[in-house]
C-alpha cells in the first residue's frame, strides 16, 4: 500500500513515545540524571527515548576515541620536564590538512639542532582528528586526546594551541588510555631488555 512505510515509521515513533512514559513510571521519575538508569537506558534492553541529557549526562568515552592531539612529557625525579618530542617533523609531514607547525632552534655553542621543539602549534579548527601524527611518531611523543569540549568564542586566542597548552604528563596519557599505555610500556621494556642482552653478549665475546 502506498505510504505504508510512513505508517510503520510513525508506529515505531509512537511506541517509543509511550514506552518513555512507562519507563518514567518504572524509575519513579528518576529516569534522567541517575547513573544506574543511564546505564540501563544505554544498554541493549533499553526502551523508550534514548536521548542523552547533555551536558548533565555524558556517554562513556571508549579508550580508542580520538580528538585533538597532545604532546607527552616525562617528569624526572628532580621534577624537571623531559619532552619526548625531538622536533623531527614527521607529524607535520604526514598531517593531511597541514595543521601542525614546529619551530626548531640550534644550540648557540655547537650550532647543532636542539632535539626538542622551541614551539609547537596545532590549529584545532583545521585538525581532522585522523590520528596519523600519533600513528607515525617514532618516539610516542604525540597522542590523541579525549577532550572534545573545546568550543569558544575567540578562535585565534583559543583554537591555535601552542606547546604549553598541548603538553600533558605521561600520567595523563596512562589515565585516558590505560591498555595502550600498558602495551607500550611492555614493548619498551622488552626492547630495553633485548638491548641489554646484546650488550652483555658483546662484552662476553670481547
Amino acid at each position: 500500500m502506498y505510504g505504508s512505510g510512513i505508517i510503520k515509521g510513525l508506529r515505531v515513533t509512537f511506541r517509543h513515545f509511550v514506552e518513555t512514559y512507562i519507563d518514567d513510571i518504572r524509575w519513579l521519575g528518576k529516569r534522567y540524571y541517575n547513573d544506574e538508569a543511564f546505564k540501563a537506558r544505554q544498554g541493549p534492553k533499553a526502551t523508550g527515548i534514548f536521548t542523552v541529557q547533555y551536558p548533565e549526562e555524558k556517554l562513556i568515552i571508549p579508550e580508542e576515541f580520538r580528538f585533538i592531539p597532545f604532546l607527552i612529557y616525562e617528569e624526572t625525579e628532580d621534577g624537571d620536564r623531559l619532552d619526548r618530542c625531538t622536533s623531527c617533523g614527521i607529524c607535520a609531514k604526514v598531517c593531511p590538512p597541514q595543521c601542525i607547525w614546529i619551530v626548531r632552534s640550534n644550540d648557540p655553542d655547537t650550532g647543532r639542532p636542539i632535539p626538542s621543539p622551541t614551539e609547537f602549534f596545532i590549529d584545532i579548527d583545521i585538525c581532522m582528528n585522523c590520528g596519523l601524527c600519533a600513528e607515525y611518531c617514532p618516539f610516542d611523543a604525540i597522542k590523541m586526546d579525549h577532550d572534545f569540549e573545546l568550543a569558544t568564542y575567540n578562535r585565534l586566542d583559543n583554537h591555535i594551541l601552542n606547546k604549553e597548552k598541548l603538553s600533558r604528563p605521561e600520567a595523563y596519557y596512562a589515565s585516558i588510555r590505560p591498555q595502550n599505555y600498558k602495551l607500550e610500556q611492555e614493548a619498551r621494556a622488552a626492547k630495553e631488555a633485548a638491548k641489554a642482552e646484546r650488550k652483555a653478549k658483546k662484552t662476553l665475546e670481547a
